[in-house]
């Protein structure tokens, strides 16, 4: 039954697509394991008219194709070749890392998310190099590691890193083929309160970590019903994810509680209005607590290391904007409709290309993004063959 849509796009300029996305799809990539994933790209870019391949040092899989003349600006594309973990096999119905094909969609981990953009990226550029098309730009495709854990860090290696300058982004996370336009940011916050140590049989002579730790807590509660309102982009959100307590026995008073917090970030906040907002309730409460932002170290699986700090900001582009003008005209010219305008739920490496350094993103990708992270992910093949056409189309629009 499902054999007959392997070779449905197996014919003509995308001849191939399938079988590389299905094999992406088998090779297991958590962050810091890219490098199967990396090694097969690299060698496909070469064989599919990249001017030219590289691996950077963190371990970022990069190909560049030249426009008319070879000056002009540069777009970029980027997408992550790592994926979540695939937590308990025995919820997946399909193998995931089988590859599966079952009524003209593909299973496994990363088929959505998004190993089949990375995919149709590399056949975009087929697509150009097949025609001799030659946009007044560059195009610069770039595969980052370690997006799960950290979006943002590899690509912010690769411009204040690597040098690299793009003028407009296109973000390859599922969008089922429409065209998203931002997201909300978030910070990762750990809050420690403190209190005395001493014998739980004398509790009246302590001070409870613990119970400073709830007080906080509730008035986390009551401040979620009252973030910022952004009219495009929605409400903030905070949640506390993650709660420890340490003490010298589990017949002591705990002197310390931490708690981790995630703070989904709307547009017009920031990550000091978030601190402040809970330095709030620490006054108020009277709590002797501190707070810190967290940090995330990336060690790459070719050795290299950078650290980032866990804020990522929000960020939205105008509609009126001429990159969002122009990506729209052509994925219309591929999709028979205007593309539906949005904007993602999670957070994506446009924290840092429009949210840090104001860079023109959009994201388009193959894939129901609300099918990221869960068992029996999948993607469409036909949506996989639209989208590289799709970003031939955006290379020629964004660089004309």
């Amino acid at each position: 039954m499902s054999e007959p849509y392997v070779a449905e796009f197996e014919s003509g300029p995308l001849a191939g697509l399938t079988r590389l996305t299905r094999e992406l799809v088998r090779i297991p990539s958590l962050p810091g394991k890219e490098g199967p994933v990396a090694a097969l790209l690299s060698e496909t870019m070469r064989e599919c008219g990249f001017h030219r391949v590289w691996t950077d040092r963190a371990g970022n899989v990069i190909g560049h194709y030249e426009g008319r003349g070879g000056d002009g600006p540069t777009l970029l594309f980027d997408g992550h070749m790592d994926t979540v973990d695939i937590g308990d096999t025995s919820a997946w119905q399909h193998d995931p890392f089988g590859g599966e094909i079952v009524d003209g969609n593909l299973y496994g981990r990363g088929a959505a998310d998004m190993k089949a953009a990375l995919a149709a990226m590399v056949y975009g550029v087929k697509l150009l190099a097949d025609q001799g098309a030659r946009p007044n730009g560059n195009i610069v495709v770039a595969f980052v590691v370690q997006e799960e854990p950290c979006e943002g860090v590899a690509v912010r290696h690769l411009i204040e890193g690597e040098g690299l300058d793009p003028q407009a982004v296109v973000l390859g996370e599922p969008t089922s083929l429409g065209l998203y336009l931002g997201q909300r940011g978030r910070v990762e916050l750990k809050v420690s309160t403190y209190g005395k140590a001493g014998h739980a049989a004398l509790p009246q002579e302590s001070v409870n970590a613990i119970s400073a730790a709830a007080r906080l807590i509730f008035g986390i509660e009551l401040l979620g019903l009252q973030l910022h309102t952004d009219p495009q982009m929605g409400t903030g959100s905070i949640a506390v994810t993650q709660i420890a307590s340490s003490a010298g026995s589990l017949n002591s008073i705990p002197e310390l509680c931490e708690l981790i917090i995630d703070r989904r970030l709307t547009l017009g906040e920031t990550e000091a209005r978030a601190v402040a907002e809970l330095q709030g309730i620490i006054n108020r409460e009277r709590i002797k607590a501190d707070i810190s932002a967290l940090t995330y170290e990336m060690v790459t699986y070719t050795g290299y290391s950078q650290a980032g700090r866990k804020y990522f900001p929000p960020w939205l582009v105008s509609e009126d904007d001429p990159v969002v003008r122009k990506a729209a005209r052509g994925l219309e010219r591929v999709l028979g409709a205007r593309p539906k305008l949005g904007i993602w739920p999670f957070s994506t490496d446009g924290a840092y290309t429009m949210g840090a350094c104001g860079i023109p993103t959009i994201g388009f990708g193959p894939g129901d993004e609300r099918l990221a992270h869960t068992t029996d992910e999948r993607v469409r093949l036909a949506d996989v063959a639209l989208a590289a056409s799709g970003y031939a189309q955006l290379a020629m629009e964004l660089l004309r």
